[in-house]
């Protein structure tokens, strides 16, 4: 079975894709990101996806991504916010090395800004943010084989962590 050598999850700023990219390398693997896969199957913004054909869609889209991407990629996997939403992908990922980088959201808003591209965001974002993660903390905690905090770490300083967490080594 082909699986990938580390999934990576939580919210928006977290740094799933500079730390995967970060983890990829020094791992000697390819590097893959769910969200950057719906965008090129799409050819849109997922921002405009959530606009145009609403959340539901966007998950549906999401939940194939993830189950493609998990059973084809053997390097390091990031997934979307919201892809641990759906019972099914969180099924999927038991047993793998996931890693759960989390925030707090003032450090979310200094790294995204938490900005009118994030559809989920758009009004109020600070007290969006937190209910986001007031409702999904506890899923990407049920996934994740270990967590890794981010805040006030460079992404190089989490990339390491991460490694150290799941016993692995660079290339």
């Amino acid at each position: 079975m082909t699986a990938p050598v580390i999934v990576l999850v939580g919210p928006m700023g977290a740094g799933k894709s500079t730390v995967g990219e970060l983890l990829a390398q020094r791992l000697g693997v390819p590097y893959r990101d769910t969200d950057a896969d719906i965008v090129a199957a799409q050819g849109r913004e997922i921002a405009d996806l959530f606009v145009d054909e609403g959340e539901a869609r966007f998950r549906e889209l999401e939940r194939a991504a993830v189950r493609e991407a998990v059973a084809g990629h053997t390097g390091v996997l990031a997934l979307g916010g919201g892809a641990i939403l759906d019972e099914s992908t969180r099924a999927l990922l038991t047993g793998l090395p996931v890693a759960y980088l989390s925030l707090d959201v003032e450090e979310a808003v200094r790294r995204t800004g938490l900005n009118q591209a994030r559809p989920l965001l758009s009004v109020n974002p600070r007290r969006q943010w937190r209910e986001l993660m007031d409702a999904r903390r506890h899923l990407y905690t049920e996934v994740a084989r270990v967590t890794v905090a981010t805040d006030a770490r460079t992404p190089e300083e989490v990339a390491q962590a991460v490694l150290d967490a799941l016993e692995l080594k660079d290339a």
